[in-house]
């Protein structure tokens, strides 16, 4: 269940040895594929009214979640669970073609606001099956992104969780293999699985392209160089977001002394910040800008006003929204047609 922003006291400025700072890594936050999906739901409220549904959450952030349902989004783990005739959306994540039958079958009004990064992937692994490939899924087990994708060739995929899943492995033929992925995986134990996976199975084909989505790669990049630099890093994002519970481990892999994820700025702890000069901040993929600005807001209360953008990559890429969305209620050609738009607060434009 989404949570309200615990209330503490605000940060202290107390001394350490060097000049204290802030290393802000960009990119950071919203991806065009979350963007996307987040203004599919806050479009569908005003074209349709509310209550909308929303199966699982649109995106992984409590944050984003709570705001959509003030909004008057419901979400639900279940199509079942939404009366018959009511609009729902389907979530960044992706879904099987088990809950669009579903879903139809409830005559439920579906907008489809799956990554198209992630359509991408289920695309390859209808094709492979079709072709008669067994199919090597790299991901996370329960994941709502793994789920919808073993749905589109159920019985030709096999799940690898990671690099220790390799060695039990057994599939029919070792010569017609293909892997795919999660497209929210570190590329770094990704490419490990692969390379695994390729010593046992010498003939495995790969994917026409990585599957790792841009934005995760950029993210993990950017607090990658970061890292070197940082005597601490915060990650805001959401426990159940694999992007960023994995920025944490990149970022105490390749030098920060101590990375901690939070929600809200108010969960940073004093004792954090003893001895601290650098700070490293970055942001999962689903995660508003607003977000960051708020720990930086808490951090400058405790010395650390100076703030360096780490700068590795740009990212301009935008998704066009979901068809039924693309006008406004009037008909008209809407602004906000195309996800992935940037959302500056005032301090960036500066």
């Amino acid at each position: 269940m989404p949570r309200i922003p615990a209330v503490r006291d605000r940060l202290k400025d107390t001394p350490v040895a060097a000049p204290k700072r802030v290393l802000l890594a960009a990119p950071r936050g919203y991806c065009a594929g979350v963007d996307r999906a987040v203004i599919a739901v806050e479009k569908a409220l005003e074209h349709f009214g509310s209550p909308v549904y929303v199966r699982k959450q649109i995106v992984h952030n409590i944050h984003v979640v709570s705001t959509l349902e003030r909004q008057g989004a419901i979400f639900v783990d279940d199509v079942a669970e939404v009366p018959t005739g009511s609009h729902i959306v389907f979530s960044a994540h992706g879904v099987s073609p088990a809950v669009v039958s579903a879903a139809a079958e409830r005559g439920l009004e579906a907008i489809d606001a799956t990554c198209p990064l992630v359509t991408k992937v289920h695309r390859e692994a209808v094709r492979f099956s079709r072709d008669n490939f067994d199919i090597l899924l790299i991901g996370h087990a329960g994941h709502e992104e793994v789920e919808g994708t073993m749905g589109h060739a159920p019985d030709r995929t096999t799940l690898v969780n990671g690099p220790a899943d390799v060695a039990a492995l057994e599939v029919r033929d070792p010569d017609n293999l293909v892997w795919l992925s999660q497209t929210t995986l570190s590329v770094d134990e990704t490419m490990e699985t692969v390379r695994l996976l390729r010593e046992r199975f010498p003939n495995l084909h790969n994917p026409p392209s990585d599957d790792i989505c841009y934005a995760t790669q950029n993210r993990q990049v950017a607090i990658k160089k970061v890292a070197e630099e940082a005597d601490l890093v915060i990650v805001v994002g959401s426990a159940n977001s694999s992007n960023t519970v994995r920025l944490v481990d990149v970022a105490l892999e390749h030098g920060a002394k101590a990375a901690y994820r939070v929600d809200y700025a108010s969960e940073i702890q004093q004792e954090w910040l003893e001895g601290m000069a650098t700070i490293g901040v970055t942001s999962g993929a689903s995660v508003p800008e607003v977000l960051v600005q708020e720990v930086l807001d808490d951090l400058a209360d405790a010395g650390y006003a100076d703030v360096q953008r780490v700068v590795t990559a740009e990212e301009d890429l935008m998704f066009s929204l979901p068809k039924e969305l693309r006008k406004d209620v009037n008909g008209e050609a809407d602004s906000r047609g195309l996800g992935g738009r940037t959302r500056q607060l005032d301090w960036q434009a500066k």
